[in-house]
This record gives structure tokens, sequence and C-alpha cells, in this order.
């Protein structure tokens, strides 16, 4: 094989994974993204849980007294 064909071949190889590299950097972001929304979402959850818990105990609290 001639250089010339050994260098086109590598050439091609580099630019294949270079899409490939971005493609995966891009997937990462959506990822990251994605786990912010659900970090952000389970917060929101987990503060509205807080809120009927006391909203519950201080129900009770009324009922007992």
């Amino acid at each position: 094989m001639p250089n010339s064909d050994l260098i086109g071949m590598m050439e091609r190889r580099i630019a294949d994974l270079r899409t490939e590299y971005a493609s995966g950097q891009e997937q990462m972001q959506q990822l990251e993204r994605r786990q912010a929304d659900l970090r952000d979402t389970l917060l929101r959850i987990a503060g509205a849980i807080q809120v009927m818990e006391e909203l519950l105990a201080a129900e009770k609290k009324q009922i007992e007294t």
C-alpha cells in the first residue's frame, strides 16, 4: 500500500473519531442537563413531602386536643 493511501486512511479515521467524540460530548451535555432537571424535580418533591408531613402532623395534633 503506498504511503499516500495509508495517510488518507489515517486522516479519514481521525475525522471519524473526531465526529464520534463531538457526538459523545453532546450526549454527555444532554445527560448532564437531564440530571440537573431530575435533581431539581426531586428537590421540589422532597419539599412538598415535608410540607405535607408538617400539615398532617398539625391536623393530627389539632384532632387530639
